[in-house]
């Protein structure tokens, strides 16, 4: 279940950085200000949720010693 845990995460963590670049690129690009304002909105969510996984995972591997 750990494993799962840390897979999650890790795809988390992919979906956050390609949100960022996409956001970074919308603003290069002088994009629409609504655009980047979801793309940061989705973000912070992806962060939120790769946070909890991974204190989940951790919480795991310590209550299994």
């Amino acid at each position: 279940m750990s494993t799962a845990f840390n897979i999650l995460a890790v795809i988390v963590m992919v979906a956050v950085v390609f949100v960022l670049i996409r956001g970074l690129i919308n603003m290069m690009r002088g994009g629409s200000g609504s655009t980047s304002n979801k793309l940061m909105q989705a973000r912070v969510a992806l962060q939120f949720v790769a946070i909890v996984l991974i204190v989940l995972a951790m919480w795991y591997a310590q209550s299994r010693g």
